[in-house]
């Protein structure tokens, strides 16, 4: 049966008013548990709208997504959420906003989702991003990225809750092309009966991506219903799934791994999610394990810092009232897996129930919708220490057994989602790289996004890469950097912060690794280069605690350099030293490495000192 036919089966496709839902001969007997393994094919088929109207017809009563906030906790059942999304989309509807994007401005919180599926059920290409802080502020930088956002985008609306649109008055008149806000939880115009029945065709665009902007100007990723449906068939896969998972967490659901992976993977599966606030888990770690251990959640994850969080943060007391036992996979992604935060984590909270072997680190990119490597579920996380002076020359040899010295650590990211191809290519050639050399990681497969919204040249370039072998399949070059080694993927870094010394290259995670370590004051790093005099030369911009002593300076920077020095034979040019939280981050907190380079050379960190030398700080305009 053809997409379309499924469709057809499944719901009315014209009228207006209540759609009454028919239960389709498509599924038969099947129920909705064992449909996902029966009918493979109509899963990889359908999209977001007709999979939501399928779990209203099949599981309308069952939870979809429990939110905890702090007045207590909100549930949704599929039929709750099919009506409030149908109430947005007759609003949209009316508006004849089939096509056009909306910029849905959210607190954490259940009221997204509304917005999210209402979006999708009119048409209407969601752009999800975080509200700027009231009163408006021109110089904050989420409203900057708000206006980038804008600005890329076009949007016609702009989708929130009530008081969110009351307190962004300031704002509202001078963001560009907006026609209409519209609030998702008051009902301003047509209700849920006057919806259109709406089937979205799968290489229809679901919504924007707008990526973290760690290499620069956030780009809105395209992503299709087809890629969502691919990158969650994979997940599923990949992560070995079934209709007795548990998923849940905190992440920001503006980003992809929040939005794939906490949002849509559960109902993809037809499952339960419980969600809370990003800002409940930076104030309290404890409460992130604490909706694990209470939900009996099997499937939760973060990016690497969050497991060190728990770490430093979770009492003894609040450990005992923790059972992990049921968390079956801990994925870890979007920063590089430490293997010290793997030992650190799974010693922390053996007594909780926490398996070392949950551990699942992975990794993905937005422009591939999320997921696109992941180890094998309860397998042990594979660690290989190789060596750092032939790594920096592009290969990865493993350290003999007692190496002491020039070593690296690194973590397997798994191998290759199934549904796809992974390749490792030398891109100035574009010839698939040995087995153990470095190059670049280049993705293909209905998984991979059609590009970047309004930027052809870069889309073209970027994601049609052909090889050079013969292979006529169209590649996405991610920009990052790594080898496979048994089908084992490896991150080694990222191409354009790579930090090249006298023809060896140096990545700055494993620089700033071994800065955060000389000094208990020091906070987030970045390590960059800059051209002094003809000659790359290396600077760490280092944010410190308010606790850093005043005559702490020399002490400092002397271990700084005596480290580079000793772990990896390079000269420290200077290190500049900032107050917490003044280093350019992205909204999902990483730090944005060539904005950090382009604020040292115009002169605009305004550093609490620039030490270049045992002697008094120099001005900070000589280190460019």
């Amino acid at each position: 049966m053809s997409t379309q036919g499924a469709i057809q089966s499944l719901f009315p496709v014209e009228g207006s008013g209540e759609t009454q839902l028919t239960k389709p001969s498509l599924i038969g007997a099947v129920t909705p548990a064992r449909s996902l393994q029966v009918v493979p094919s109509l899963y990889s088929e359908l999209d977001l709208v007709s999979l939501l109207r399928l779990r209203c017809l099949e599981q309308p009563h069952q939870l979809a997504y429990s939110y905890e906030t702090d007045h207590g906790e909100v549930r949704l059942t599929y039929a709750e959420l099919d009506r409030q999304a149908r109430t947005v989309a007759a609003q949209l509807q009316a508006a004849n906003g089939a096509g056009a994007r909306a910029l849905l401005l959210y607190h954490p919180g259940p009221d997204f989702l509304a917005g999210f599926f209402g979006c999708l059920y009119a048409g209407v290409i969601a752009v999800p991003a975080y509200p700027p802080r009231a009163p408006f502020r021109p110089d904050d930088r989420n409203v900057r990225r708000i206006f980038s956002i804008a600005q890329d985008a076009s949007p016609r609306f702009v989708i929130t809750t009530d008081a969110v649109r009351t307190k962004l008055r300031d704002i509202s008149g001078v963001l560009p092309g907006i026609e209409q806000w519209l609030a998702s939880d008051v009902q301003e115009g047509p209700g849920a009966e006057a919806w259109s029945s709406f089937t979205p065709h799968q290489d229809d665009l679901a919504f924007l991506q707008y990526t973290s902007g760690s290499t620069g100007t956030p780009k809105g990723v395209m992503v299709s219903h087809g890629n969502i449906i691919a990158n969650e068939r994979m997940i599923t896969v990949g992560f070995g799934m079934s209709e007795k998972t548990r998923i849940g967490g905190w992440l920001p659901v503006f980003h992809d791994m929040g939005l794939i992976g906490h949002v849509l993977q559960p109902m993809y599966l037809g499952v339960p999610c419980f969600l809370m606030s990003p800002m409940s888990f930076m104030k309290r770690p404890y409460r992130w394990l604490d909706l694990i251990s209470r939900n009996r959640l099997t499937v939760s994850g973060a990016p690497d810092f969050a497991y060190r969080f728990c770490v430093e943060a979770v009492s003894e007391e609040e450990k005992a009232r923790l059972d992990l036992s049921c968390w079956e996979l801990a994925f870890n992604g979007a920063e590089p897996v430490r293997t010290e935060t793997l030992e650190s984590f799974s010693a922390a909270f053996a007594s909780c129930g926490f398996r070392k072997n949950t551990f699942y680190p992975t990794y993905g990119c937005a422009e591939a919708t999320l997921f696109v490597a992941g180890g094998q579920k309860e397998a042990l996380p594979v660690k290989l220490v190789v060596k750092r002076s032939e790594l920096e020359r592009g290969r990865a040899v493993e350290a003999a057994e007692g190496e002491t010295q020039d070593l690296r650590v690194l973590v397997g990211c798994g191998k290759s989602a199934v549904g796809q191809k992974l390749a490792i290519v030398h891109p100035e050639t574009r010839v698939q790289a040995e087995e153990g050399h470095v190059g670049e990681i280049w993705v293909s497969g209905p998984n991979v996004t059609g590009g970047y919204w309004n930027r052809v040249q870069e889309s073209e370039e970027r994601f049609r890469a052909p090889l050079a072998d013969g292979d006529s399949r169209l590649c996405y070059r991610t920009g990052d950097l790594g080898f496979l080694l048994n089908g084992e993927l490896f991150i080694t870094g990222r191409a354009s912060d790579l930090i090249i010394i006298r023809g060896l290259n140096h990545y700055p995670e494993d620089i700033e690794l071994t800065v955060g370590s000389v000094n208990e004051h020091f906070l987030m790093s970045c390590a960059v280069s800059i051209d002094v005099d003809g000659e790359e030369r290396v600077v760490v911009v280092q944010e410190v605690s308010r606790e850093f002593p005043d005559d702490g300076f020399d002490q400092a920077g002397m271990s700084v350099r005596r480290a580079l020095s000793e772990a990896h034979g390079l000269e420290l040019h200077s290190l500049i030293l900032l107050p917490r939280g003044r280093l350019p981050r992205t909204s999902s907190g990483k730090v944005q490495r060539r904005v950090c380079r382009e604020l040292l050379l115009k002169g605009g960190l305004d550093p609490i000192v620039v030490w270049t030398g045992p002697q008094l700080p120099s001005d900070p305009a000589a280190v460019a």
